[in-house]
């Protein structure tokens, strides 16, 4: 294993490979097609390097681990807005994650339908391409340019493109409450109705999850509204006379129990534990309810409203032969090394995507070094 301490070392190391590397953060998320290579380890390039409240700036190295990046936040009473999962109890690894990880695979959780990905708060970005050239792109403001967002394209990259080595992001604070609005038996066509009216109200809804089978086996739909504790007393009563031709809504605003029902959403905690692959569906949400049913699925949890939707199904499972043709993207987030070689982990692209892909790889890596063949 090798596992630079500097921008320089890496930088060093880079230029004199020759044979492929397995680039590697907290070591938590193993998405993607298996990759033979010596690990690069990013756990020495750690440590917070500016935190601004005034500016809600934050600049850390990509080693840094997600568990000093919230502590330090939380001590200023801010957050990361697009509440990035934890893929540890799904995938069932250990470790840490790092924000290096965390803007490579463009992690994002059930914030995102409100406040935008992870990419949408990348200010700018430092790596190191496959020839060892340190590259700069971006700042600490957020502001329209000409040419290239390297930053914005090294988001979901996951390493293909350039090793990252320190991450700008734009931060925001804490929301001081929480408001969920909670309905058992809905169908899912009727969840996802019912999320859709939500997020399209005047409310601003920051979370609307629905689980085909909760904690006592019965459907749940649940909708979140944050802000001030009055602010969202008062949204959460609208959501509840909006939608009431679904049903009787309850009201949940202890915050140990909502931010326990969400972090479940987030880390997709129904399917810890379980036997089988896991799927991650990007659909258009009035198309998730068919598209599920079509997956014959043993587990179902739709995020975004519907525009996400987590499947669980047997080992060994194409999911995309099982769907047939639908509009979005599949990818295939937890199952065996042999599945993994076996079936595209990522939607395949279209032809003139793919040619642009390689192409991007062609100048960013030309000698084929960093994680090869990981997005298939």
């Amino acid at each position: 294993m090798i596992a630079p301490g500097s921008e320089a070392e890496l930088a060093e190391v880079l230029a004199a490979s020759v044979d492929p590397l397995q680039i590697v953060g907290g070591g938590t998320r193993p998405v993607g097609r298996p990759v033979s290579g010596e690990i690069l380890s990013m756990s020495g390039l750690r440590g917070i390097v500016l935190h601004e409240p005034g500016a809600l700036t934050l600049v850390a190295r990509a080693g840094t681990p997600m568990s000093e990046i919230d502590a330090d936040l939380a001590k200023e009473g801010q957050c990361l807005p697009f509440e990035p999962m934890d893929h540890r109890g799904l995938l069932g690894t250990s470790g840490d994650p790092t924000i290096g990880g965390v803007v490579a695979a463009n992690v994002s959780g059930p914030r995102r339908v409100q406040a935008g990905a992870c990419r949408d708060f990348l200010l700018g970005v430092r790596f190191v391409d496959g020839c060892g050239t340190v590259i700069k792109s971006g700042g600490r403001v957020m502001k329209n340019v000409t040419g290239y967002d390297l930053a914005r394209l090294m988001a979901g990259a996951r390493g293909t493109l350039g090793v990252l080595s320190e991450v700008s992001l734009k931060v925001l604070p804490r929301t001081a409450s929480t408001g969920v609005l909670l309905l058992e038996g809905l169908a899912d066509t009727d969840a996802v109705q019912a999320m859709s009216m939500a997020l399209g109200s005047p409310f601003e809804v920051t979370g609307a999850a629905h689980t085909a089978s909760g904690v006592d086996g019965a459907p749940v739909t649940m909708i979140r509204v944050e802000g001030f504790e009055t602010q969202v007393a008062y949204r959460t009563e609208r959501l509840r006379a909006l939608l009431a031709e679904f049903g009787a809504w309850n009201i949940e605003m202890n915050p140990d129990r909502t931010k326990a029902g969400w972090t479940w959403v987030r880390d997709v905690e129904a399917f810890h534990g379980t036997a089988g692959d896991v799927w991650r569906l990007s659909v258009k949400p009035s198309d998730a309810p068919d598209v599920a049913a079509r997956a014959d699925a043993d587990g179902l949890l739709y995020d975004w409203g519907g525009g996400l939707v987590w499947i669980l199904v047997p080992e060994g499972t194409d999911l995309r032969a099982r769907i047939g043709d639908f509009v979005g993207h599949a990818t295939l987030v937890r199952a065996s090394e042999t599945t993994r070689l076996t079936l595209d982990v990522f939607q395949p692209e279209a032809a003139r995507v793919a040619a642009l892909s390689r192409g991007l790889r062609e100048r960013f890596d030309p000698r084929g070094i960093l994680n090869p063949g990981l997005m298939g």
